[in-house]
């Protein structure tokens, strides 16, 4: 059962700024990469289903994360049937997020009060996702779809439109500051905050501290 409303995770999201998106199949450095995002101020986590065994993975890292990590908001990403969205709300999966839009997977949320970020390629299929009921939209890929313009084109006949936007998003003040001056609510990020350098030699604390810097600058380009 999650441990997070809606509201909660929604907000999480929004403040933070930023959903990281990660898989290893190995619990330990998962612990750890999770604990550098929490140093850093990070405050939700997509863990992602693309390995053998990733559910139990997950399974074990938010057991652990809701006692070592206080406020530390752990989902699951990469979720495309409502058998799997139901395998991962069982564990504690307090969101989840798809690459596609799946009208049963809406539903299983729902029924169970779980955040769903579904995957969006068009101002249609994020239409829909809202009558559906979904409060924050995944764009996806963001940068193939036609990256912060795109947002902008559905941000004017759409204001109250919350986005998200996964792939093409890095850790630069450039590249950020383009996609919040769009209006986006946040962003997704994977192996641009997670450099194969830093994974290979295990530096967490370079990691937590490029956590803590990804956040700083996105309250820098927020306020400009």
């Amino acid at each position: 059962m999650a441990k997070y409303t809606r509201s909660q995770v929604f907000a999480a999201m929004k403040e933070t700024g930023v959903v990281p998106v990660f898989f290893h199949e190995d619990l330990e450095v998962s612990k750890n990469v999770v604990k550098a995002c929490y140093e850093g101020g990070i405050r939700v986590f997509e863990f992602v289903n693309r390995g053998d065994f990733a559910h139990e993975v997950f399974g074990e890292l938010n057991k652990w994360a809701l006692k070592e990590l206080p406020g530390m908001i752990l989902g699951a990403g990469s979720i495309v049937e409502p058998v799997t969205a139901g395998l991962y709300i069982q564990l504690g999966a307090n969101f989840i997020v798809s690459p596609l839009l799946n009208e049963e997977v809406v539903k299983i949320c729902n029924r169970r009060g779980i955040s769903y970020s579904p995957g969006c390629g068009t101002i249609s299929e994020i239409n829909k996702a809202q009558e559906l009921g979904v409060e924050l939209v995944k764009l996806f890929p963001a940068s193939e779809i036609g990256g912060p313009s795109f947002v902008k084109a559905v941000k004017a006949p759409m204001p109250w439109t919350n986005i998200m936007p996964t792939g093409g998003v890095d850790t630069t003040e450039a590249n950020l500051k383009g996609w919040f001056d769009a209006g986006v609510t946040c962003v997704g990020m994977g192996s641009n905050l997670f450099p194969k350098e830093v994974m290979q030699a295990g530096d967490w604390k370079a990691l937590a501290a490029k956590s803590k810097e990804l956040i700083e600058t996105i309250k820098k380009v927020r306020k400009k």
